[in-house]
């Protein structure tokens, strides 16, 4: 349990720092709008500090960590969160600084993002997977 508290809190403090980061760097650049880095804070605390938040709570109750899917969520969404977090940074930044990006750039950044969630819902889906057999036994 304490592993995710951990992990809970490491995603606490990076969208905590998302958010700084999202202020400062827009009120710097003037930019007044909308912005993927806006994003980011809220990905990173929901995504990440309260999903583990949870997973601690269950694992609380029980060991996940028996079950070959849980090992395997713990990969594929703690690959897929950051990646997806990343990717809004990158492409906020470029949105503030009005970086004209080339259509093969943007759609590179689209991708990877895409990645990125289709790793997080996968994560999602196994851990659900692992609940419902934890609950089983």
């Amino acid at each position: 349990m304490k592993k995710y508290l951990t992990v809970s809190l490491v995603y606490a403090l990076a969208a905590m720092a998302g958010g700084v980061f999202y202020r400062e760097f827009t009120k710097f650049s003037g930019f007044v709008g909308e912005t993927a880095l806006g994003k980011v804070h809220p990905h990173l605390f929901l995504l990440g500090m309260m999903m583990f938040l949870l997973v601690a709570l269950f694992t609380a109750h029980g060991d996940l960590t028996q079950h070959r899917s849980f090992r395997i969520f713990l990969v594929t969404y703690n690959l897929g969160v950051p990646l997806t977090a990343i990717m809004l940074l990158v492409r906020g930044v470029t949105q503030v600084t009005g970086v004209a990006l080339s259509t093969g750039a943007s759609a590179a950044i689209s991708g990877i993002a895409g990645i990125g969630h289709i790793l997080t819902g996968i994560g999602l889906v196994l851990l659900l997977l692992t609940l419902r057999k934890a609950a089983r036994a």
